[in-house]
């Protein structure tokens, strides 16, 4: 066994080869949730008993002479301007208390209010559910994720979900697209997940992951040993004929995975892993791609042996068992870093790895002894 060095070490770079794309697959997007097995695309309709309070902004003297429709837009840049104008018909958006056509010219000043409207998608309901809150205050929630819990309701999944535990915990965020939860985890990867509290705060989040100023890293236990860190840079979209996987594709979106190596086992390697960029399963596709699944992966991983390489079977406690079983992919989203939406300031926070991937590296530790 040996620990290497963090990202701090130089590490290779390499291009892979890529699948040619099926020409049944003719957009190759992403689906909304992070697991395509979570359900459809949820563009977020919340429960209304929560009874979010209205979001209101009053409209700049600059912004006198345009449309009130477009000043909506501006203000609101959270929903887009096609909904705003059905809002405004239907009573939802108002400008001082009062209905108002989307093409009437504003004077600047007006007072505008906004109670996002059901749209007949599925109801997001408030849960009463446990929340590991790493970071709390007026415009942001950082959270620890537990493995198992699904993020957004879906086929399968109406209720349970994170976004039921945080409509319980802040009611207001009905108000906010998807809850307030700007990227996702996949229902078996733990971790940390940034959550805004509202829409200044969404929209910058949102900045933040198009520019990639938003960093995230993972630890994670992969399949077999590897000698030392590299970068791998293959474009992901949907697998061309099983549809809840995703694959390497010559069509599909860029993505980019920097790994280093930080603990070295017989028969797995523990790495740190950076994305610099945010495609559906990528790390897990990429890990799988070069030849290192990640274990306990159940869609791209390989299932282990019934015995350690090399190993007798143990009477009672058996570590290679541990490993063996380990019931989930074995990924961690340890460290978020990103701007404050108000303050600006930087803000870096860590999440210890988990109690089952503790037990799981124990395992591999003991494996090293014998």
């Amino acid at each position: 066994m040996s620990r290497n060095e963090s990202f701090g070490s130089k590490i290779s770079t390499h291009r892979l080869p890529v699948t040619p794309r099926s020409p049944q697959d003719p957009d190759g997007a992403d689906p909304a949730p992070e697991d395509p097995a979570e359900g459809r695309r949820l563009r977020g309709v919340h429960d209304p008993q929560t009874k979010a309070p209205p979001q209101i902004a009053i409209i700049p003297q600059e912004m006198a002479g345009v449309r009130v429709d477009q000043a909506l837009a501006a203000l609101f840049p959270a929903y887009s301007r096609a909904r705003l104008q059905r809002w405004l018909h239907e009573g939802y958006a108002t400008v001082d208390g009062r209905r108002t056509p989307a093409k009437e010219r504003v004077r600047g000043g007006e007072r505008l209010e906004l109670r996002p409207a059901p749209t007949g998608e599925p109801v997001w309901s408030a849960q009463a559910l446990p929340l590991e809150i790493v970071h709390e205050d007026a415009d942001l929630i950082v959270l620890n994720k537990p493995p198992g819990m699904v993020v957004h309701p879906g086929a399968g999944n109406p209720d349970g979900t994170l976004v039921n535990a945080l409509l319980h915990f802040d009611p207001s965020l009905a108000g906010v697209p998807r809850a307030g939860i700007v990227h996702r985890l996949d229902k078996d990867t733990s971790g940390l997940l940034a959550v805004a509290r509202n829409l200044v705060a969404h929209k910058s989040l949102v900045d933040q992951l198009k520019r990639r100023s938003m960093r995230r890293a993972y630890e994670a236990v992969v399949s077999g040993v590897m000698v030392s860190g590299a970068t791998i840079e293959a474009p992901v979209g949907r697998h061309p004929t099983l549809r809840t996987r995703m694959a390497v594709l010559a069509s599909g979106k860029p993505a980019t995975t920097r790994y280093c190596v930080v603990e070295r086992f017989r028969t797995h390697t523990r790495v740190r892993v950076m994305l610099g960029s945010g495609r559906t399963h990528q790390i897990r596709v990429h890990m799988a791609h070069v030849g290192h699944p990640v274990l306990g992966d159940p869609v791209y991983g390989r299932r282990l042996r019934a015995r350690a390489p090399g190993a007798e079977k143990r009477p009672g406690h058996d570590p290679w068992e541990v490993v063996r079983r380990f019931p989930r992919q074995a990924l961690h989203a340890s460290e978020l870093t990103l701007t404050h939406p108000r303050t600006g300031r930087g803000l870096h926070l860590g999440a210890p790895l988990p109690a089952d991937m503790q037990e799981l590296l124990a395992a591999l530790r003991a494996l090293e002894a014998t």
